[in-house]
């Protein structure tokens, strides 16, 4: 049966103090809610960089290890690509932005490093949801995820409208864990990542969340970005609008809070849906985005 259990963690690990990258009032939202948005954090010429990357990425799938492209469920649209931080230099210094790493490093008051990345595209008129769920449920049972000390940050790359299937999170329920009933099937990465029945709550207690709490769908601009703590429930609807859904996804873990062995399976996920090993910590950089090599740029 499932049940809620208190979150035993904080939710933000840094102490504020006026050089922190994000503002008290954010600092104490993303405690509070679960979740924080920043507005057009980057450029319409380092967004346009980056649309560029994922058109390219997109359009030449065969040139990506095989395994970490992901299609949609009954069709050869992809869905996403995985491990692409290290599949694409582009990725790799967006993942390595101060405004994007300086920030999971605030929040999670340690050094950090890429748990998993993905390119995510949702097509237009075929497009197909994302369940509710937790990733700290998954990320502790099948990839050994000791604490929750681990963010996300969806890079917004079209627009998200309140038609085309953006992210809905329930703000609050970061504060329980939800169990969730049932014994994951071995090798349960290979249906999940097309269509999650597994680990995925029940019925009753998400009605139970989203009455207590409300729903909330952010939308913006490309170029804005959404963090959500590991903990909280979210999912989206299908796309059946013509525009669609892009955006790159960075999951940041505490470097103090890598991956053990897992606490509900005998075999955790492969590497490149969850990085294990001995954690690179991140170094920050400055400067915008195009015109300059990773290397070239100073650190944050």
């Amino acid at each position: 049966m499932a049940e809620f259990l208190p979150r035993l963690d904080p939710v933000v690990h840094g102490e504020w103090s006026e050089d922190a990258p994000v503002g008290r009032d954010q600092a104490a939202q993303f405690d509070r809610d679960g979740y924080l948005v920043l507005e057009k954090l980057f450029s319409d010429e380092e967004v346009a960089f980056l649309q560029g990357e994922a058109r390219k990425l997109l359009a030449d799938p065969a040139a990506l290890d095989e395994e970490t492209v992901i299609t949609e469920p009954g069709s050869r649209e992809i869905r996403s690509i995985f491990k692409i931080h290290a599949q694409s230099p582009v990725i790799a210094r967006l993942a390595a932005d101060g405004r994007l790493a300086g920030v999971a490093r605030f929040l999670l008051g340690d050094e950090v490093y890429i748990h998993q990345s993905r390119l995510n595209y949702k097509p237009g008129f075929k497009g197909k949801e994302f369940y509710w769920h937790s990733d700290f449920e998954t990320w502790h049972v099948e990839d050994g995820m000791p604490r929750m000390r681990a963010l996300s940050m969806s890079v917004l790359l079209a627009e998200n409208t309140p038609h085309n299937g953006p992210l809905m999170l329930i703000p609050g329920s970061h504060r329980r864990f939800l169990t969730c009933v049932g014994e994951t099937p071995e090798d349960h990465y290979r249906m999940s990542l097309k269509r999650q029945e597994y680990g995925v709550p029940d019925e009753d207690s998400l009605a139970g969340l989203a009455h207590e709490h409300g729903i909330v769908a952010p939308v913006g601009e490309p170029g804005s970005v959404v963090i959500f703590d590991c903990n909280i429930m979210h999912g989206s609807n299908g796309n059946i609008t013509p525009f669609p859904r892009a955006n790159a996804f960075l999951v940041y873990n505490a470097v103090r809070n890598r991956l053990a062995a897992p606490f509900g399976v005998d075999k955790p996920r492969p590497e490149f849906i969850a990085a294990r090993g001995e954690p690179q910590p991140i170094v920050p950089l400055s400067g915008p985005l195009t015109g300059q090599s990773a290397r070239e740029q100073r650190a944050a």
